[in-house]
């Protein structure tokens, strides 16, 4: 499912018109100004009861090879956005 067909799915579950519908799937998504993203680079969880949660999660400094040169190389610390599943989620998908 894409970004459009999540509003149509929206705008229709929710009775709303696609153009409300795209406002609250950008609010919630936008990588920018979205509240996820905003609360994520605050440092801060976002936990959907029943769903899952987003988190930051530091990934330390390591050594990595080159695939095409075999050359190690430093890879530095970095902070990546991810997603754990909740149990009903997960519950679902069986």
């Amino acid at each position: 499912m894409n970004k459009g067909e999540m509003v149509d799915q929206l705008a229709a579950r929710a009775n709303l018109t696609k153009k409300d519908a795209r406002a609250v799937v950008d609010a919630l998504f936008d990588p920018e100004n979205g509240v996820i993203s905003e609360a994520l680079r605050k440092g801060e969880r976002v936990g959907i009861t029943g769903f899952g949660t987003f988190e930051v999660r530091e990934r330390g400094e390591r050594m990595a090879r080159n695939p095409r040169t075999g050359e190690q190389m430093r890879v530095p610390a970095s902070k990546t956005p991810a997603f754990r599943a909740g149990k009903a989620l997960k519950e679902r998908m069986s």
